[in-house]
């Protein structure tokens, strides 16, 4: 298209060709788009299109720059860190979180033997991995949320409770006495652990649901989609966050106990041994015995959370998590709310090792232009 001539008005057609260049190629502070902007500008003796192009590029954003420089932070590889390594994971153990599932609900048979034979009779090798598009779709966000948040957190703590030392702790104002919170107390790695629980399960909680929906009733729920559909038609916002309470109330105790663990054994055993860092095997090690630990603190919390999520198919959905644990315990003995245990070990602890595990090795790959953060 040929150049607008004339006065030396800039026209609206020479800016918002302007602005295209910018959006498409602009990086290196207002270099690559600033030859458009002298092809742009009106033929005119008296104007000076390379200096005009100058002053307009100064002021324009370096976007690209800006990107590189968002995608380099730790927090962000850190995020992605997280993500590669729960989607890894769950690729590996899909099979074990279907026959945990269906044992903790009471679909089935109460034995891990059985319950794969009957999956193998019903749906053929496919159907160990029922759900797992879904479990994908959930566990990237959700790993990643909380990994990142678990990091960012407990690096905020640190530096906070150091502030703190030397400036004193916040204090709250009761009528005349001034009370000093002794947050300088608390543990930065509970603290991050718990953050990241919540934050995991704020954000993914509906991928759960529909995931339960999808591994528990293949035939009302074939699909995400209709999934999705049928319980936002029929219960709305608040189905797809059934049974939210007890899971916050579940993850709090494992969340914070797991991220404890896991950073107490790693920390301590690099201290006695006299390591900067740890083995593959190792890290697999450890991770697993965290799980192993939180899973069973937590156990009978997950059990009631399984209940409430998955009652309304069965036509009985208990009100609350105490009176999911009274019917489990009345139908099944002290026994009951352990039930599956034995599965949900299976699946969490090489899921714990192999998560950490990855996670080391895809932050020691993404960070390694980085220091290492403080343990």
């Amino acid at each position: 298209m040929d150049a607008p001539s004339g006065g030396g008005k800039l026209s609206l057609a020479s800016v918002g060709f302007a602005g295209a260049g910018v959006a498409a190629g602009g990086s290196g502070g207002g270099g690559g788009y600033k030859e458009l902007l002298v092809m742009a500008l009106p033929k005119d003796d008296g104007l000076d299109g390379a200096k005009v192009a100058e002053l307009i590029g100064a002021g324009l954003p370096d976007i690209g720059c800006s990107v590189r420089a968002f995608f380099r932070t730790r927090e962000v590889r850190e995020f992605a860190s997280g993500a590669l390594a729960g989607a890894m994971s769950k690729a590996i153990l899909a099979p074990l979180e279907t026959i945990r599932t269906r044992m903790v609900v009471g679909v089935g048979s109460r034995h891990i033997g059985g319950s794969f034979v009957e999956i193998m009779e019903q749906n053929g090798w496919r159907g160990l991995w029922v759900g797992n598009t879904i479990n994908m779709i959930r566990i990237v966000p959700t790993q990643a949320i909380e990994l990142g948040t678990f990091e960012y957190v407990k690096r905020s703590m640190k530096t906070a409770q150091e502030k703190w030392k030397d400036d004193g702790c916040p204090k709250i104002q009761l009528g005349n006495m001034k009370i000093e919170l002794p947050l300088h107390l608390l543990s930065p790695v509970a603290i991050a652990g718990a953050a990241a629980g919540i934050a995991g399960t704020l954000m993914c909680h509906p991928l759960e649901v529909i995931k339960d929906r999808l591994t528990v009733d293949r035939v009302t729920y074939p699909s995400i989609s209709i999934a999705f559909s049928k319980i936002y038609r029929t219960e709305g916002v608040r189905g797809l966050y059934s049974g939210l309470a007890p899971t916050l109330i579940g993850m709090l105790p494992y969340s914070t106990c797991y991220y404890f663990m896991y950073d107490t054994i790693k920390t301590s055993y690099c201290r006695l041994h006299k390591k900067k860092s740890l083995s593959r095997p190792e890290l697999l090690i450890i991770g697993a015995l965290t799980g192993l630990t939180a899973s069973t603190i937590s156990f009978p919390l997950e059990v009631a959370r399984k209940r409430l999520m998955v009652g309304a198919l069965q036509g009985k959905c208990p009100p609350h998590m105490i009176a999911a644990l009274s019917e489990v315990i009345r139908e099944e003995g002290l026994l009951g709310i352990y039930r599956g245990w034995g599965a949900s070990c299976l699946k969490v602890m090489p899921n714990s090792g192999i998560t950490w595990m990855f996670y080391e090795a895809w932050k020691d790959i993404l960070l390694a232009d980085k220091d290492k953060p403080q343990n």
